[in-house]
């Protein structure tokens, strides 16, 4: 049977201290997403999911993945996991916050790559994070985990 993509994901942004968690739909949008603190992601995620309907977690690959994905499988909210590449997503992570919320006053003149956002970009990440999944062509590339069971 074919698997079908989710409309819409968690997404995380892994972290030693904070992470990045986003609620991201097939088309990019982004209704929700928050900095909350490492020890708390399990539970804000399994908060957002039932909230709204998801079945499936996004995970950046790098800094506190193995541990964060250990703790969400203990939780046994998602039907499955899917590791995703976060090389240069905190760039991405940039420029998304600026595209939400560009420069105003005399900041606008500032060209962009001097700019730096007033607040973590945790969330803006792990919004990346899940627009990545949506783009990918393979749906199950990555998958960490199914059902409790590793692939």
């Amino acid at each position: 049977m074919p698997r079908t993509r989710p409309n819409l994901v968690i997404a995380v942004d892994p972290g030693r201290d904070k992470c990045g968690v986003a609620v991201v739909r097939s088309d990019g949008t982004c209704p929700e997403k928050r900095v909350v603190a490492a020890a708390e992601v399990g539970e804000v995620a399994a908060a957002m999911a039932a909230g709204h309907g998801a079945t499936t977690l996004v995970i950046g690959d790098r800094t506190g993945s193995r541990e964060t994905v250990r703790a969400l499988e203990r939780l046994g909210v998602f039907e499955s996991i899917v590791r995703t590449d976060e090389h240069r997503s905190t760039e991405e992570a940039k420029e998304l916050y600026f595209r939400e919320q560009p420069p105003r006053g005399l900041r606008r003149l500032i060209p962009a790559g001097f700019l730096r956002p007033p607040e973590p970009l945790d969330h803006y990440a792990a919004w990346v994070l899940g627009r990545r999944f949506f783009g990918a062509s393979d749906p199950g590339r990555g998958l960490v985990s199914r059902t409790g069971r590793d692939r």
